[in-house]
């Protein structure tokens, strides 16, 4: 599309242009051949500097790396742009100016002096998103300026660079899922014998398998390589479970429990990734079964996650009973005694359910507003980490908010920055909901149950269940001598 010669001009190129138009014109009046003169060349000065920009098109190569590319929030990443000229001709001065959404800040702008025929330049900025998500970043916006800064031509380089924000990580104690559960170690007959299997009837050989359990005598017997059973390790699954319903969350923006829901669910799954368990993700937005690359799914599914309008859990529900869960980790929000009972019923033979109840009525306004100076800064620090930050495991001023109910609504609301909703607040009523009886009815079927309130941080809360060999005897304990569950 051609372009208006003055499309280009500058406050001061204008100025130029104004001022010769008008010595000109002055000068021609009055019979001042000099003072016409000074007004033509100020005409000409920023028209010839327009065209010189105009056809001064230069070819430059650009290529931009974000290191890391996914970072957790309140994290800070690097970007790299590096600019070639392979033109044939030195560039004049350049501006440029990198796209960057709103939620990351301002945006980066350098100013290049010249860069010569083949000639590199490297530009560095940082990136810090304190809400998770997933940004565009680019593309490369470039200003072509003359020497006087009489005309700017601007250009657009093609080329963006997905930068993505997860929630925040905390890292949570190995007492609780260790290694042992992966079926290493002296915990591997403990897990065996636990989930009923004996089975030591010979397998084919699969890639991956060690050669010292190769079974030889079955391998001469079928013509083919024939591996133990008995002696393959024994990997368990870990399947983390998160409540994203609207209706079971309260607070708005980054201080919310959906928030600290999200930062939970993904604090447990790199856990279980990173201790060697087989892991499995189940919400109301998204399943992601067991693969090879579970840790970075999930996180890439958590960053972009949005609360849920539905009103029951029985859809997902249905999933986690299809899937052979293993070891369960719920983080739920407020939780019914009936969806109390329908997730109780989820932990099969064999497997073991640990239950992260969050005591919503804690996010409300006005308990964070009655809560301790630091549980309140949290609440109201707008571009704060996607979890609350709580610095105390104080929970006096939390103890038994949630017997007494709250106003929610089906609806999300947009946190600021980004276009993830926040948690909702209170709009419609609904029958509150008894954390304490849903707790006891979990821990009554077999789990195990620790609550978090807005000032408990999540390791603490972490820290309160049992050891992972207390689980253990615990599950052997409660099965009866025919096999079945107490």
């Amino acid at each position: 599309m051609r372009t208006s010669l003055l499309a280009g001009l500058t406050t001061r190129g204008t100025s130029f242009l104004a001022a010769g138009a008008a010595s000109a014109v002055a000068g021609y009046a009055l019979g001042e051949r000099g003072l016409f003169c000074v007004g033509i060349a100020l005409l000409a000065l920023p028209l010839l500097a327009a065209v010189a920009a105009r056809r001064s098109q230069y070819r430059l190569a650009t290529s931009r790396i974000i290191s890391p590319p996914r970072v957790p929030a309140g994290h800070t990443a690097t970007v790299t742009l590096r600019l070639e000229n392979v033109s044939r001709v030195p560039t004049g001065l350049l501006m440029t100016e990198d796209s960057v959404p709103y939620a990351l800040g301002t945006r980066p702008r350098y100013v290049l002096d010249k860069i010569e025929r083949g000639g590199t330049r490297e530009l560095t900025y940082p990136l810090r998103s304190d809400l998770r998500g997933k940004f565009e970043i680019g593309p490369l916006q470039l200003r072509v300026a003359d020497a006087f800064g009489l005309v700017e031509v601007a250009r657009s380089l093609s080329g963006r660079t997905t930068f993505v924000v997860t929630p925040r990580v905390v890292p949570l104690a190995r007492t609780v899922i260790s290694r042992s559960w992966a079926g290493e170690g002296d915990g591997r007959a403990r897990l065996t014998s636990t989930a009923g299997e004996d089975d030591v009837i010979p397998r084919a050989y699969r890639t991956g398998d060690e050669f010292r359990r190769v079974h030889w005598r079955s391998t001469a017997r079928h013509g083919e390589l024939m591996v133990r059973r008995e002696e393959q390790r024994w990997r368990n699954k870990a399947t983390v479970f998160l409540d994203g319903r609207s209706l079971a969350h309260e607070g708005t923006g980054a201080a919310s429990s959906f928030e600290m829901a999200v930062s939970a669910a993904a604090s447990v799954g790199v856990h279980i990734a990173q201790e060697g368990l087989t892991g499995q993700f189940i919400s109301d937005a998204d399943v992601i079964r067991s693969s090879q690359f579970f840790e970075d799914r999930l996180l890439d599914s958590l960053a972009v996650i949005r609360p849920s309008g539905k009103r029951n859990l029985a859809q997902s529900l249905k999933e986690l009973r299809a899937s052979g869960a293993g070891v369960i980790i719920a983080v739920m929000g407020r939780l019914t005694v009936d969806e109390a009972r329908q997730l109780a019923v989820c932990r099969g033979e064999g497997s073991q359910g640990i239950a992260l109840l969050l005591e919503v009525s804690s996010w409300t306004e006005e308990a964070l507003r009655a809560a301790s100076p630091p549980v309140k800064a949290a609440a109201e620090i707008t571009g704060g980490t996607a979890a609350p930050a709580a610095s105390t495991p104080d929970r006096a001023a939390a103890a038994g908010a949630d017997s007494a109910g709250a106003d929610l609504t089906a609806a999300a609301r947009p946190a600021h920055g980004t276009g993830i909703p926040a948690a909702p607040r209170s709009a419609g009523r609904r029958a509150p909901a008894d954390s304490s009886a849903a707790a006891a009815l979990l821990r009554s079927a077999g789990w195990h149950v620790t609550s978090i309130d807005a000032s408990t941080p999540l390791a603490v809360a972490w820290q309160r269940l049992p050891r992972a060999a207390e689980m253990l005897v615990t599950a052997a304990a409660a099965r009866r001598p025919d096999g079945a569950p107490a």
